[in-house]
């Protein structure tokens, strides 16, 4: 089939040399500008390497990425992780229109942190979702899902980089094939299930230690590797990633304060939430680089009476 993709980043690298390890033909893409001093953009860089017809417009709504799409004459066209706004003026354009995919199970998590928000919120499932584009916000028809478990240890890194990237690539490849032979359905979203959920940036990746353990070790699971939830010492900003939970039968069991420092070893230190500790293995301070969280205690001097977030 002759495509066109529009997307960026490793994402989208691994999209198009799906599709061009199989032969299609790839008539065109479509990345967005990238910032001054930014690392290239993978897409991109993969493309021009293949010698491909590489467009970077600032709008998908100027007259100009519209001719650029129509000139591509592609059967469909495939949004591998898209952030600029794409009209219907736009996606329409191919043959058999355009498919779009997102990391969370439609009408669920539709916004741009779909992949955070689920396994902060303690969910037991995720998935992904090719749909059709429309000027809603991740709104258009479902044409296919995949489901994926999301276990009680999981973070963000094991459900994307395991999971949801090697799956949405041959999800994209699926969804294409059945759209284009015509034996695709496409299902609307129940809108009595939706919910939007905006970024996880930092300011939602700070951790309060009086929140019940729960809360607490899903938040850092949830920004592991990104953003990375974080506390503070001293005014100073440390970033918590690889961790362990410790429950206790009894509240009176756990020991320490709160946000109260403990077990200082050669490899970790506990904090002390509500209900239960967690045991942080990897670590860092924002002027330095991950390390274990033992090492992390051992630079900054904590003790027994260290209270973090205070």
């Amino acid at each position: 089939m002759k495509i066109a993709i529009i997307g960026q980043q490793d994402f989208g690298k691994a999209v198009l040399e799906a599709f061009l390890t199989r032969g299609d033909d790839v008539a065109a893409v479509f990345c967005a500008p990238e910032r001054e001093g930014a690392r290239p953009d993978a897409l991109r860089a993969a493309a021009e390497a293949k010698g491909l017809k590489v467009h970077r417009f600032k709008s998908l709504r100027d007259p100009e990425a519209i001719q650029a799409m129509t000139d591509a004459r592609a059967d469909i066209g495939i949004m591998a992780f898209v952030l600029q706004f794409a009209p219907q003026a736009f996606v329409t354009i191919p043959k058999h229109g355009t498919i779009q995919y997102h990391p969370s199970l439609l009408p669920k998590y539709r916004g741009p942190s779909s992949i955070n928000w689920p396994i902060i919120k303690g969910d037991t499932e995720t998935g992904l979702t090719i749909f059709r584009p429309t000027d809603g916000l991740d709104e258009g028809a479902v044409i296919l899902q995949k489901r994926t478990p999301i276990s009680p240890d999981d973070t963000l890194g094991s459900i994307y980089f395991d999971r949801l990237f090697p799956m949405g690539v041959q999800a994209m490849l699926e969804a294409a094939d059945l759209v284009v032979a015509g034996k695709h359905r496409e299902t609307t979203q129940d809108e009595s299930q939706a919910s939007y959920e905006g970024w996880c940036r930092t300011a939602e990746a700070k951790i309060d230690w009086a929140k019940p353990i729960d809360h607490v070790y899903n938040l850092i699971r949830g920004c592991n590797p990104a953003p990375g939830a974080w506390t503070t010492l001293d005014g100073k900003k440390l970033e918590i990633f690889d961790a362990r939970k410790l429950v206790f039968r009894r509240f009176a069991d756990v020991p320490g304060k709160i946000g109260g420092v403990t077990d200082v070893t050669a490899q970790s230190f506990k904090v002390t939430a509500q209900g239960g500790q967690v045991e942080v293995l990897k670590a860092r301070f924002a002027d330095g680089k991950k390390v274990s969280g033992g090492e992390a205690a051992q630079a900054a001097g904590f003790a027994a009476e260290t209270i973090l977030g205070g």
